[in-house]
């Protein structure tokens, strides 16, 4: 939330915002080169053309240090929320996905590019509550790095503009009281989650319903009309973005499958995609979409035989 960032980053992000054109939080990823934000909307870090990576910095945990240099601490358990308690399997993935392309720019001593961003709800709930969304996305022009990557502390440090400068130990632990690094004794158990195959996949129609409405899009549900898909997604205009089929997974049902007319639906149309609810109908639910082309990368899924 805009009160938990450091006021001179918050005055830097309104002043981008204000100075920017409109954009919606993809179009702004799609415009940095990401050619397939629409199908990753929720990921934290992408791969762009150019081989550049872009990275969300959440403006809640950026640190600024006396010399006003910004700094930013990344945990590298991809398994614990910072906020508190286990990932899901989803959002541990996430989390993987981003560290991988976070070293790749430290192994190659490249820079990544990042976008700012502020959220909704307390930062400490970024991945706890299914009401957490974007307040502000803004392209930051200066160019960020990996400063130092400290695999026995479970951390790294990313730094705003020009190599050479680094966060002392007392900015390190100043820094670790905005909770982006998860505290060590945090063992909070995995959310318990629906039991049954309709109570999961009600769980997950719903999370996807506010999702995408969350964000200004139309979401209609079609599930009744066995098109091979559940939700038709369009934006403001009436102009059709994808066509979805929902599938919740949790702890007590950790699989799924596509009906037959789901696979067929698959091939035959190109708005067609995969939208998976891990942990659904709790706290921590999560999503990740899939084309066609990579539905068995999604966890849980099992095919037909």
């Amino acid at each position: 939330m805009d009160k938990e960032v450091d006021p001179s980053v918050l005055a830097a992000i309104d002043e981008m915002r204000l100075s920017g054109p409109r954009l919606t939080p993809v179009e702004i990823v799609a415009k940095m080169g990401v050619f397939d934000a629409r199908d990753k909307p929720f990921e934290h870090a992408w791969l762009a053309t150019g081989d550049n990576v872009i990275a969300t910095i959440w403006g809640e945990y950026v640190s600024v240090a006396a010399g006003g240099r910004w700094f930013y601490l990344e945990s590298l358990d991809a398994q614990r929320r910072p906020g508190g308690g286990v990932r899901s399997a989803q959002q541990a993935q996430r989390a993987k996905d981003r560290l991988a392309l976070l070293k790749r720019t430290f192994d190659a001593g490249q820079g990544f590019r990042a976008v700012l961003q502020t959220n909704r709800v307390a930062i400490a709930e970024l991945e706890s509550n299914k009401s957490a969304k974007v307040s502000t996305r803004v392209r930051d022009d200066a160019e960020w790095h990996v400063a130092s990557w400290e695999p026995e502390q479970q951390l790294a440090v990313l730094v705003r503009g020009a190599r050479g400068w680094v966060p002392t130990e007392a900015d390190i632990a100043a820094a670790k009281a905005r909770g982006s690094v998860a505290a060590d004794d945090d063992a909070d158990a995995a959310p318990a989650g629906p039991t049954t195959t309709d109570a999961v996949q009600a769980a997950a129609m719903a999370y996807v319903m506010g999702h995408f409405k969350g964000y200004g899009y139309n979401a209609e549900d079609v599930t009744s009309k066995a098109l091979g898909y559940d939700i038709e997604v369009s934006n403001a205009k009436g102009a059709m973005l994808l066509k979805v089929v929902v599938k919740g997974t949790a702890p007590a049902l950790p699989t799924f499958a596509l009906t037959p007319e789901e696979s067929l639906c698959a091939v035959r149309e190109p708005l067609w995609r995969l939208l998976v609810v891990a942990d659904a109908g709790t706290a921590t639910a999560a999503h990740k979409i899939y084309k066609p082309t990579e539905v068995d990368q999604a966890p849980g899924f099992q095919r037909k035989a």
